[in-house]
């Protein structure tokens, strides 16, 4: 089972949250864009930019913040974070 939770954070408040749950076989690279995927249409966003700072963090901690450099479109909120609670 996998499990990736995702927030969207304005003023250091959380304005929404959910939490992804995968049970498929993929591997963990399509589980987490999957996942994100997931989360970005519940919220009604654009899938946000990877850049090479949120991949090392994403390596590092197995989480992430999307800031406004991440998305083309302007975003009502400071960052959307993700992290993974789970992964089997």
């Amino acid at each position: 089972m996998f499990e990736l939770w995702a927030k969207t954070v304005k003023n250091n408040k959380v304005i929404k949250d959910t939490v992804i749950t995968l049970k498929d076989q993929d591997t963990r690279t399509h589980k987490i864009f999957k996942a994100l995927e997931e989360a970005c249409i519940q919220f009604d966003l654009e899938r946000p930019i990877w850049l090479e700072m949120n991949v090392e963090q994403f390596k590092r901690s197995k989480r992430t913040r999307f800031r406004q450099d991440n998305f083309i479109e302007s975003i009502p909120f400071d960052y959307l974070e993700i992290c993974i609670l789970k992964e089997n």
